[in-house]
């Protein structure tokens, strides 16, 4: 190979390992069992990055229409986000108010940091009227 063949070889291989982008964490996502609540299918889940636990709620029909129904009516619905490090510290709490109309409905949550080994738990309630809240459960291991 002549001179002017290697160099550009040797500067097309640096160009390449300049622009590969640097490695970013792995993100696990799981979503725990899905419940009923207020008529609608809920479910939690979790979002594991590293030692960073980010959560949120999902609300849902729980079932397709019947054939030729009308659109259901909005809903207005009152979720709980419930997380915690089991036995580090006390839960943190989100209250939002959601109007839910025919669509997969999303509610963030607060997000965690955990040691690697932790266990950290969110609970997701869905109210309204006339009801309560029958919160769906999801725990996550930190695994570094």
């Amino acid at each position: 190979m002549n001179r002017l063949a290697l160099l550009a070889a040797g500067a097309a291989s640096l160009a390449v390992l300049t622009a590969a982008p640097a490695h970013a964490a792995d993100t696990v996502t799981s979503c725990g069992g899905s419940g009923l609540q207020a008529g609608l299918s809920t479910r939690v889940c979790a979002e594991v990055t590293g030692t960073t636990v980010a959560f949120h709620g999902r609300v849902a029909l729980a079932g397709p229409p019947s054939p030729g129904s009308p659109e259901p009516a909005p809903k207005q619905l009152f979720t709980t986000l419930s997380v915690e490090v089991v036995g580090a510290e006390a839960p943190v709490t989100r209250e939002v108010p959601v109007v839910f109309t025919s669509s997969t409905v999303e509610v963030p949550g607060p997000v965690a940091e955990a040691p690697c080994g932790s266990t950290v738990r969110a609970t997701f309630g869905v109210a309204s009227f006339p009801w309560p809240a029958r919160p769906v459960v999801h725990e996550v291991t930190v695994t570094c």
